[in-house]
């Protein structure tokens, strides 16, 4: 046998190695792409089921924030209401006394000197 016999036997063998390899490369690749496409579809689901979950759980503590507002607002409205009262009960009783300090000083002043407030 001559030097390119062997040439073209190893260029056969080559070629035949080659195909192989390139459909064996092939099929791996399919299975790889096959098996990431699942495993990134499994994350995918996953992650949509902690969002849900996360989504859910903020929902329900801002609705308990809001109720505590709600709570708030109205104690708060209560408050006022009796202040109001409180405010106008007040502003009766200090009418009172300055009428009563304005008739003191009307009946002392209506007596020059002399006029002494007795202790009882």
């Amino acid at each position: 046998m001559e030097e390119n016999d062997f040439k073209r036997i190893e260029q056969l063998v080559s070629n035949v190695v080659d195909a192989r390899l390139g459909r064996f490369e092939g099929e791996v690749t399919e299975k790889i792409d096959a098996r990431l496409g699942q495993l990134r579809k499994d994350v995918n689901e996953d992650f949509q089921h902690h969002v849900g979950i996360l989504t859910e759980d903020f929902q329900h503590k801002l609705q308990l924030v809001a109720e505590g507002h709600q709570m708030l607002s109205e104690k708060m409205d209560r408050m006022k209401d009796e202040l109001s009262g409180s405010i106008q009960h007040v502003d009766k009783n200090i009418a009172a006394v300055a009428a009563d300090v304005a008739a003191h000083r009307a009946d002392t002043e209506g007596h020059k000197r002399g006029y002494v407030v007795s202790e009882p």
